[in-house]
């Protein structure tokens, strides 16, 4: 086979065959396949796509690049992991992860770092000193089987192909494209071992899929992947027009799981965990259906059992766990102002990209892999979209450490905002799940 016969197939909107994806991720991994026709071959999917089971080989392909993980060798039950597409607040892992597990149902999840508006899972994370996300395959093994949770960074050897693709994409224009997103998120989860997959794919401007209809299309794409691999999946649809919850920024998200963990938190962010949970629970085989798993994870929040789970996994990965007893711990900024309405009436919008942008500015994001995080910074946000405001009334309060770059942030949170005169709708937190 040669690439430039891939590539003009493609690019003519043939179908690719098994054989012929296999040998390009197989030619492209060992570098037999230059790094330039790869991106032509990228190009030609981004306008021709692909089919079901063309995304499903690839994503097969990629998933078999390198090493896999297999978690049945760890525990005798069903492991379960979740994914999220990215948003901003979205620290329901911290949550959901220790809630499941303290239900019963093992949990072994490969997180990643934050590229963009705001920090990733391990930004999060790492704001509490000592813990480590780097974890050996025998670590991981025996963590999981020992306390049923392991939080862990993305091991280098697990699809990657799917790493080597993604940075490609990345400078030439073809991040978005359904089929590649779905085989990139896809091929990390099977790789990563879990039997059961929960999907958190958002959707709205904060989102990498802006409207619902190609949400749902990515949504049911990766769904019909992890049906022809042989894993449990399904997916919820939810909303990314308003950030989740109210903390944007890690130690602040931090604060804001842990505070959930006791009980408390935001009443969106909670009951979209509650969501995440009861499905997750359901796919374990732990819950009979999604109602009945919600009931156990909010359960698991009132008695504290969820918490203890959190904390014996901060302490098994070297975690300070005072930091976990007492939140004020945590790193915190040394400057805060809060932005108030100028005017009475209905906030109609408070669009997440634009806070996102601000958080980004003030350090709590990265614009290229490996920037430094500030932990302490963020932005946190006291309005929903559709509530009632009074003019003086605190619509945010920004977390910075330089005064240029708060005002900087601050203008630019403020251009997601609006306040009108009618009441607007609140936005629904989901739309809908897909299995």
């Amino acid at each position: 086979m040669r690439a430039v016969d891939l590539i003009t197939k493609k690019r003519d909107g043939g179908e690719l065959s098994s054989a012929e994806i296999e040998w390009f991720v197989r030619g492209f991994t060992a570098g037999d396949v230059p790094d330039y026709q790869a991106a032509a071959l990228a190009m030609a999917l981004y306008f021709r796509g692909m089919n079901s089971r063309e995304t499903t080989d690839l994503t097969l392909a990629m998933a078999n690049s390198g090493e896999k993980l297999d978690l049945s060798a760890a525990v005798s039950g069903t492991t379960v992991d979740k994914h999220s597409t990215g948003g901003v607040g979205d620290k329901t892992t911290l949550v959901v992860a220790p809630t499941v597990s303290a239900c019963g149902a093992p949990v072994g999840k490969m997180s990643g770092r934050g590229l963009g508006h705001s920090g990733g899972t391990l930004d999060k994370l790492e704001a509490i000193p000592g813990f480590s996300s780097e974890v050996t395959a025998k670590q991981f093994h025996e963590q999981l089987r020992e306390i049923g949770i392991v939080l862990a960074g993305q091991s280098a050897e697990l699809a990657p192909a799917d790493g080597k693709l993604y940075a490609l994409r990345d400078v030439t224009g073809t991040v978005a494209c359904v089929p590649l997103i779905a085989s990139s998120i896809m091929s990390k989860k099977i790789a990563g071992g879990a039997q059961a997959i929960v999907l958190d794919v958002k959707t709205g401007n904060g989102a990498f899929t802006p409207t619902v209809a190609s949400t749902r299309e990515l949504a049911q794409l990766m769904v019909a992947i992890g049906k022809r691999s042989e894993r449990r999946t399904v997916a919820l649809i939810s909303d990314m027009n308003q950030t989740l919850g109210s903390a944007v920024g890690n130690a602040l998200e931090l604060a804001e799981a842990l505070d959930t963990l006791r009980g408390g938190g935001p009443p969106d962010f909670r009951a979209h965990c509650l969501l995440l949970a009861g499905q997750m629970l359901r796919l374990a085989g732990i819950a009979e259906d999604a109602a009945a798993g919600q009931r156990m994870a909010g359960k698991a929040l009132a008695d504290g059992s969820a918490l203890a789970k959190f904390r014996a996994l901060v302490a098994a990965q070297g975690g300070d766990v005072a930091y976990v007893d007492k939140p004020k711990k945590l790193p915190s900024a040394t400057l805060t102002q809060s932005v108030e309405a100028e005017d009475d009436g209905f906030l109609a919008r408070m669009e997440a990209i634009h806070i996102g942008r601000a958080a980004m500015m003030l350090g709590a994001g990265r614009a290229r892999k490996g920037d430094p995080i500030d932990q302490s910074v963020g932005i946190v946000v006291h309005r929903k979209v559709g509530a009632r405001v009074r003019a003086g009334g605190a619509l945010f309060t920004i977390h910075a450490n330089d005064a240029d770059t708060l005002s900087r942030a601050r203008r630019e949170a403020l251009r997601g905002v609006e306040i009108t005169t009618e009441k607007a709708a609140a936005l629904p937190l989901s739309y809908g799940v897909i299995e």
